[in-house]
């Protein structure tokens, strides 16, 4: 009864989204961003508690647009992606996700390159982790190809993650009762870790991951401290070094 109940007031959402972008673009930019709790008043049960709209920046600039909704439906927040490309009359819905949120944080998206292909994709504040020191985000690439959102499925397992032009892949910085960094490639549609450099107070430990999962230890060396993020492990350079 109650998915039923939120697949009925997604359906909702949808139709009261276009209506009410149709409005905003004809004066304003297409990024808009609202922290305004919209409250349903023909249910209370339901209130839409923040929206992003970005058609400019995203996948193929001026060609591509994404709303990000987050709603509460009971006592569960759920954040909704719709991502859309431009017709000649109106814009064309390609695809949608939808997740359970638990972020006190606003969404605090970040439109940029992950995979250096030119265009430009989207991560979002997701989740709360147990240590603040933790930004858990879900990572979104633009598919020209199929011209779609690919939602990469394992990105919430790599906190402060950035892309790394270093190696041209993403880097993540862990922090836990010391701090890891970690190296991972996209495949598909998920992240697959190739190295990690581990910190402790006696050394930084550099191990490499083959395909299949098996790790090696290739380097150990002094510990310049406990929370530091690498941008390379061969050779172990710094992140913010140059």
């Amino acid at each position: 009864m109650k998915i039923n109940f939120l697949f009925f007031l997604i359906l909702i959402v949808s139709c009261t989204t276009r209506q009410t972008e149709s409005k905003r673009t004809s004066v304003t930019a297409d990024t808009i961003s609202s922290k305004t709790v919209l409250t349903d008043t023909i249910n209370l049960n339901t209130e839409i508690i923040e929206t992003f709209v970005d058609s400019l920046n995203i996948g193929k600039k001026g060609e591509t647009k994404i709303e990000l909704i987050k709603h509460r439906v009971f006592d569960e927040i759920y954040a909704i992606i719709k991502f859309y490309t431009k017709g000649p009359k109106y814009w064309y819905h390609q695809n949608t996700y939808l997740y359970e949120c638990t972020a006190i944080q606003s969404f605090n998206p970040d439109i940029s390159d992950f995979n250096n292909d030119k265009f430009n994709d989207i991560t979002f504040i997701s989740s709360t982790a147990a240590r603040g020191a933790n930004e858990v985000r879900r990572l979104f690439i633009y598919d020209d190809n199929e011209k779609q959102l690919i939602s990469i499925v394992n990105s919430e397992e790599f906190p402060n993650m950035r892309y790394n032009n270093e190696l041209d892949c993403i880097d993540a910085f862990l922090v836990h009762g010391t701090s890891t960094t970690v190296f991972a490639k996209i495949k598909k549609d998920s992240l697959k870790s190739f190295a990690n450099i581990y910190n402790d107070l006696e050394f930084h430990t550099v191990t490499i991951e083959d395909k299949n999962g098996n790790e090696k230890v290739i380097k150990k060396v002094k510990s310049r401290g406990t929370y530091i993020r690498f941008k390379n492990f061969s050779p172990l350079e710094e992140f913010g070094e140059k």
